[in-house]
């Protein structure tokens, strides 16, 4: 067929499709289990989905985290492992590559992002500081707060409502954080926690402008202003299409520039770099960066490896500069949005706007019948396991833990169940099935009971607890 007959079909039909910039060279097979065999999969793993066997999922939505399919490149660079305990090539691979897209001067490897979590938190966080932040991430707070430290909530209100459609809902308010300052001083303040595309607001992005008011005043206090770069790739689309000024800058150069207005960032490689392991702290201070690769010997390994592997390290290196091509990013993204249309098109509550990895169903307002402390988006997760084998998770009640001075549950404004993508893994006909599978849920609302919890480990319960329906 001629190109000028493609042309007239593309007018005729109104629509120009878009696709994926990549094909496909390998494939794992996967299988749909039956109805009976899902119930008791999820009987077994007591109505969380962390503990479901990965073979008794169909298509696994659990996380983008460590998840994603490499490329060509990168598995030609695994090969290329230099396996070497002190000084391997691939680190040096890896630290350009991080000095040339985020342009921090010193880095510190770790095995992934709450190794990285945990060394910064425990260089700079002195007991009874205070962490301002905008919104809490689990793994993050929990490094704080072992540390010491106190984590406090700064961002705008507006990213507690799902329906709020404001394209920056992760940026952080600064009224608050300068109250906070004037309320317990500034030299209580152990640094700002600034995340990209915030992951418990619903993949919210932080917009260009907040950052650079936010650098502004954490120099105005003397207060070190420090990144979760885990997802800032993704972030940058975001500035790139709705910032004034940035249209026509690459997502590369943009990543660069917002970075530039921190003083260093940690990193889980596991999501933007895609790869399956692996992550970093990087920083701009000598004197940091020698209390960071000190203590990443203690805990993770030693200051070249910082338990990786040099093939792994290779391909974080690779996978940086993939990770912000344009056209991967816009394909990545636009996944995620084809799934959340879907879904808005039939009338199922989501947060909006969608976000950069994740479609997050408002489960508050799927079942507006089940108290918060019934777990509403556990029992979503649940539901949407038992109707077509998709695997998601809770991001509510269970994962906002207990109030370590109550001891009663935090009860978080938003009650969430997370369906993350992982990155060039699943076709559009498999986001087809989960908005189907999702539908179904929804229809069926009305006859669903919540759940009770029966197991609660003592840190991170949503990672191990356990549930029993309620007849």
């Amino acid at each position: 067929m001629t190109n000028q007959k493609l042309n007239t079909m593309g007018q005729e039909f109104g629509r120009r499709s878009w696709a994926e910039p990549w094909k496909i060279k390998m494939v794992e097979p996967i299988r749909l289990p039956g109805k009976d065999e899902r119930k008791q999969a999820m009987i077994e793993a007591g109505y969380n989905t962390f503990l479901l066997r990965s073979d008794k999922v169909y298509i696994d939505l659990l996380t983008d985290s460590g998840t994603s399919a490499m490329s060509d490149r990168q598995w030609a660079g695994i090969m290329m492992g230099d396996e070497a305990y002190a000084g391997s090539r691939n680190f040096y691979n890896m630290e350009k590559a991080v000095q040339t897209f985020y342009g921090y001067k010193y880095v510190v490897p770790t095995h992934q992002g709450r190794g990285a979590e945990h060394i910064i938190s425990q260089s700079e966080i002195q007991k009874g500081q205070y962490v301002p932040g905008n919104m809490y991430f689990t793994t993050t707070r929990m490094h704080q707060e072992l540390a010491g430290g106190s984590f406090v909530d700064v961002i705008v209100d507006r990213a507690h409502d799902p329906s709020d459609q404001s394209p920056f809902k992760g940026n952080v308010d600064l009224d608050k954080l300068e109250s906070l300052i004037a309320r317990v001083g500034a030299e209580k303040i152990a640094y700002v926690s600034l995340a990209g595309t915030v992951n418990m607001a619903g993949g919210q992005p932080v917009s260009m402008q907040n950052v650079k008011e936010l650098r502004a005043l954490c120099d105005r206090y003397n207060i070190s202003l420090y990144l979760d770069a885990t997802r800032m790739a993704e972030n940058a689309f975001f500035i790139q299409e709705n910032e004034e000024g940035y249209a026509d800058k690459s997502i590369a150069a943009i990543l660069k520039e917002f970075c530039g207005y921190t003083d260093g960032a940690w990193m889980s490689s596991k999501k933007d770099h895609l790869v399956n392991i692996g992550g970093w702290v990087a920083v701009n201070d000598e004197e940091l960066f020698d209390k960071l690769r000190n203590i990443v010997v203690i805990y993770e390994g030693l200051h070249t490896y910082g338990g990786m592997a040099g093939r792994d390290m290779e391909a974080i290196a690779i996978g940086i500069g993939e990770s912000t091509q344009d056209d991967h990013i816009r394909s990545r993204i636009g996944q995620v949005r084809y799934l959340g249309e879907l879904l808005v098109n039939w009338g199922i509550p989501i947060v909006r706007p969608v976000g950069g990895h994740a479609i997050f169903l408002d489960a508050k307002k799927f079942y507006p019948h089940i108290p918060q402390d019934n777990f509403p988006s556990q029992t979503l997760a649940a539901e949407l396991y038992l109707d077509s084998g998709v695997r998601g998770m809770e991001r509510g009640i269970v994962s906002a833990g207990r109030d370590p001075e109550t001891g009663d549950h935090r009860r978080p404004a938003l009650e969430l169940t997370r369906l993350a993508i992982p990155r060039r893994v699943y076709t559009q006909a498999h986001m087809d099935v989960v908005a189907e599978g999702i539908k179904a849920v929804f229809d069926a609302r009305d006859k669903t009971k919540g759940l009770k919890m029966v197991y609660e480990p003592q840190y991170l319960r949503f990672f191990q607890a356990r549930f029993e329906a309620i007849e």
